[in-house]
This record gives C-alpha cells, sequence and structure tokens, in this order.
C-alpha cells in the first residue's frame, strides 16, 4: 500500500482481530466520488431551494421581515461547527462520521449514543424532505393535489395539504430508495445534476426578484408581517430561527461518503466549508429577494404561500412555473443526498457489530459498491415516519423542529469532546498531518479552542431554542400537551430505547472495537483494533 493511498475499510467487524496481528480493513465501498460530487453532497443536504421554500413562511409568519436577521446569527454559528468537523474529516476520513469521531473522542459508548441519536435525526430528516414536494408540485400544477382534488388547500398547515405531502413525500422516498440502491456514481451523478440545477436556479430567481422591487431591502430593519403578539419581540424572532437552523444543517454528509471519495483527506475538508459558505451566501440573498419583491407583507399570502407564492405571482404563471421545476429537481436531490448520509452512518455503525441485524446492514454490494440494506431502512423509516402522522397538520413544523434539535444534539456530540480534547492537550503539540498530496492537513491551529468553544456554546442556545414546548411548533391545536411536549418527550425515548438496544448488543455480541485511523496519509495506513470497549487509541487527532 503506498504512503498516500487512502485508509482501506472493509464491512468486517474491527472487533475481529488474528494471530497474526490487526485486522486490515478492505476498501469495499466504491469509491466513486470527486471533488465536486462531495461539494454537492453537502450542499444537497443543506439545499437552499428546498428547505428556504420549505420554511420561508414559517419564519416570516413568526418574525416578520426581521426574521432575516435569524439567517446570519445561524450561518456564523453553523460557520464554526464546520469548521471543527473540516478539521476532524480530514484527520479521520471515514464513514459514519460523527459516530466514528465521536467514538474516538470521547469513547465508544458515548459514540454510540451520539451515532443513535445521529441515525433518528437523519431518519426524520429526510422524512422532512421528502414532504418538501408539497410546498412545490401543487404550485406547478394542481392536479399533484392528489387529496382532495386540485381545489383543494395545498398549504403544508391544512388537513388536505398535510395528507397530500404524506402521499407525495412516499412516492419520492421510493425513488431515491432505489436510486440509491444503484450505486455511488448514479447517486453522485444525480446529486451534482441537482446542484448544478440548483444553482442555476438560485442566481436566476434571485436576479429576476431584485429586478422587480415593491420595497427596499432596508425592510430587513422593519418587522412588518409578523404574527400580532402581546409578547415580546425576543420570542417571536427565536421561534422565526427554526427557519434558518432547519436549512443550515447536513454539511457532515460529504464527510459520511469519505471512504468514497478521492483523496478523501485532501478533498473533504475543504468541500465542508464551501458547502457552508455557498449555502449562506445564496440563502441569504434569497431571502432578501423575496422580501424586497413579494406583493404584500401584510395580507397574510406570504406567510402562507411563502417564496412559491411570490414567484408565481411576480414572474407569471409560465417562467414561475419554471423556476419552481428547478425547486422540484432540489428537492429530489436533497432527499437522497440526505437518505445516502443516513444509510453510511448505520452502515459505519453495523459493521462496528453495534446495531441490531449487523450482518445484514453491513453487508455491501459487490455489484453497485453500496449498503444496499441500510438504504432501504432509511428510506422505509422516513416512510414509517410521514405514515403514522398522515393527516396531522402540524406534521411539517413539528417533524422540522424535533429532527434539527436532534441533528444539533448529535453535533454536540463531537464538538463538546473534541474542546475537551482540545483543552486537555493544550501546549503539548500534535503530529503534524498530510494529505493525498503530501500537504499538511486543514488545520484551525491556534484559533482550535476558541472557535470550538464559540461552536459549542452557539449548538447549546440552539438546542434549547428549538427543543422549546412551543405550542404553535408542536401543537397547533393548543390542546394535546403530549405534542406540546413531543420534542423532549422523543428525544427522552430515543436515548431510553437506545440504552436497551446498546445493552442487548454489548451482551450478545461483545465491546465495541474500532480500528485505528492514522492522523496522517504518509503513515502506514493499518487499523488496529482497541484492546478494551473504553479505551481509545493514542490520541492523533487534531489541534
Amino acid at each position: 500500500m503506498s504512503a498516500t493511498e487512502p485508509p482501506r475499510l472493509s464491512p468486517a467487524p474491527s472487533s475481529a482481530t488474528t494471530a497474526a496481528g490487526p485486522t486490515v480493513y478492505r476498501q469495499e465501498l466504491h469509491r466513486g466520488v470527486g471533488s465536486f460530487s462531495s461539494f454537492a453532497a453537502g450542499f444537497s443536504f443543506v439545499s437552499i431551494l428546498t428547505t428556504v421554500f420549505q420554511l420561508f413562511g414559517l419564519g416570516f409568519g413568526f418574525g416578520g421581515a426581521a426574521f432575516f436577521w435569524t439567517w446570519p446569527i445561524v450561518f456564523a454559528g453553523q460557520l464554526l461547527v464546520a469548521l471543527n468537523f473540516a478539521q476532524l474529516a480530514a484527520s479521520w476520513p471515514i464513514s459514519g462520521a460523527i459516530f466514528q469521531w465521536a467514538s474516538r473522542l470521547a469513547g465508544t459508548t458515548f459514540g454510540w449514543f451520539t451515532g443513535w441519536v445521529m441515525i433518528i435525526a437523519q431518519t426524520l430528516t429526510v422524512a422532512v424532505a421528502a414532504i418538501a414536494v408539497q410546498a412545490v408540485l401543487p404550485s406547478i400544477w394542481d392536479g399533484f393535489q392528489l387529496v382532495g382534488g386540485p381545489g383543494a388547500d395545498p398549504s403544508l398547515t391544512s388537513t388536505t395539504g398535510a395528507q397530500n405531502a404524506v402521499v407525495l413525500g412516499v412516492i419520492l422516498l421510493a425513488i431515491t430508495t432505489i436510486v440509491n440502491i444503484l450505486g455511488v456514481r448514479i447517486m453522485a451523478l444525480c446529486t451534482s445534476v441537482g446542484v448544478l440545477i440548483e444553482i442555476v436556479g438560485v442566481v436566476v430567481l434571485v436576479a429576476a426578484l431584485f429586478l422587480l422591487p415593491a420595497r427596499s431591502p432596508a425592510v430587513v430593519f422593519t418587522t412588518e408581517g409578523a404574527a400580532p403578539t402581546h409578547d415580546p419581540y425576543i420570542w417571536a424572532f427565536l421561534a422565526s430561527s427554526l427557519m434558518a437552523a432547519y436549512v443550515l444543517v447536513g454539511f457532515d454528509s460529504a464527510g459520511e461518503l469519505a471512504e468514497e471519495t478521492h483523496a478523501p483527506r485532501k478533498t473533504i475538508s475543504k468541500t465542508i466549508v464551501r458547502a457552508v459558505i455557498v449555502s449562506g451566501l445564496g440563502g441569504g440573498l434569497l431571502i432578501i429577494a423575496t422580501l424586497v419583491a413579494a406583493p404584500s407583507l401584510s395580507d397574510g399570502n406570504l406567510a402562507t404561500g411563502g417564496i412559491a407564492w411570490v414567484v408565481t405571482e411576480r414572474l407569471g404563471p409560465v417562467f414561475g412555473r419554471l423556476l419552481l421545476v428547478t425547486v422540484a429537481i432540489a428537492v429530489f436531490a436533497c432527499t437522497l443526498a440526505i437518505q445516502t448520509s443516513g444509510s453510511r452512518m448505520v452502515y459505519s455503525m453495523a459493521r462496528e457489530r453495534a446495531l441490531p441485524f449487523w450482518r445484514t446492514l453491513s453487508r455491501v454490494s459487490p455489484r453497485t459498491g453500496t449498503p444496499i440494506a441500510t438504504s432501504v431502512v432509511v428510506g422505509v423509516g422516513a416512510a414509517l415516519a410521514l405514515a403514522v402522522n398522515f393527516g396531522q397538520s402540524a406534521i411539517f413544523t413539528a417533524l422540522s423542529s424535533l429532527c434539527i434539535a436532534m441533528l444539533y444534539l448529535a453535533y454536540l456530540g463531537v464538538t463538546v469532546p473534541l474542546l475537551v480534547r482540545r483543552i486537555s492537550l493544550r501546549g503539548r503539540g500534535f503530529p503534524p498531518g498530510v494529505d493525498e498530496d503530501g500537504k499538511p492537513l486543514f488545520t484551525l491551529g491556534r484559533w482550535g479552542i476558541p472557535l470550538n468553544a464559540l461552536a459549542v456554546l452557539y449548538q447549546i442556545a440552539m438546542v434549547v431554542n428549538l427543543a422549546w414546548p412551543r405550542p404553535e411548533i408542536y401543537d397547533l391545536t393548543g390542546e394535546t400537551w403530549w405534542l406540546q411536549w413531543s420534542a423532549l418527550l422523543f428525544i427522552g425515548a430515543t436515548l431510553l430505547v437506545g440504552y436497551v438496544v446498546h445493552r442487548r448488543n454489548q451482551a450478545r455480541d461483545g465491546a465495541i472495537q474500532l480500528g485505528h485511523l492514522p492522523v496522517t496519509a504518509a503513515i502506514p495506513l493499518v487499523h488496529q483494533a482497541l484492546p478494551e470497549a473504553h479505551a481509545e487509541p493514542s490520541y492523533s487527532g487534531p489541534a
């Protein structure tokens, strides 16, 4: 094996060792993801056309025009997280990144629960991304309103709209599952094409809306359009931040495809940061352009119809529908990217005997080079999440807030132990690492501790904000207490079920033993199993 060859990984459990020495993992996943496809994986998960279209009305309905300022706040916070993830991705390029990073920083038990929360969060996020088609397809052609017919209310907060969203979402999940099964190259091609179309669509849409102004961009300094309330505006502002928080996540998905990416140490750290920056700039411009061009901010249409209403009203039925087609393509690419990321997380944990049915879930098809079973599990799980909420008018807001709160929790499972490790090794230095080209790995250097600390503080504040039991998010009827508290109840249930699953797996299959991943591409790439479940390899991670 050459000094610059990426780590060799196999689906065989890493706890298996032989008398001859440590187990060497075979490369089973096919490397078919290049630099742009890696960027596309992260950008598609974020997918500003999908997510801003989905939640613009919600954010505006709470905070009015001034809700725009939640965007730069969340963008800055998530960029801090992305910078820390970029350093970890360069040092430890491996599928199941969140699980693997947390396990190598804080031990396998802590890492297991982080990975478990991430799996549930990704599955719910796939479901939420899939129902985004309801915000687009009926606006393109009312024939897509299958429930209640073309004359029915298509808004996601209506009964007919919520039911139709489930139907369209399940259909989309069936398509993305098939694409995932066909192979990583087809998946990468679909997401890359989808991202190109999405970027062009964002540029054209922003330019078109700015050319049709109804008011000045200074409107973002007003609360025009905000829902009337007797409470201080800060509470509406915090609730409106759900939109930005939901959009700017998933950039870590480039890391989930590390074993399928060419030159991952060199590529992934760049694509993670690039996905956040491009999404942040594009999404901010799209929000301002919509506020500037909207025919009205006070008649209720912008809060209920969102950007789709502005597009059709200002750009006309033909041009407007053409742009909405690009949004529909973005929704497909977004759902596909999230499902792919979730399936690799399941695969990575199954490979370590960390999940039930690990033999099936860790199996990679020799023909397609993909873990077929995990793609099916994530797709079916997302469809079930939609099915059990059929007819629930709060399905969109509740699932959106819940899945993002859980994603933030999983991210905290990485950034908190990373901060602890940085502080504990402060002043002692770290072994240098190089990428596949022999260049130094991406590092935050002396800025590591302050940027890591700021990222953790931001994440904790956002988790509290997202999980706060607001009836206008979790219980639109205002009469069901368990719906209002569903975020905390669901997170608690997830951890409880996870405890049972983890204990059962440990009793039956033994402790999780991770292979050793070198921090540099310039040393022998042999993965060594850990001697005990709670032990970790001698730290050679990022500064």
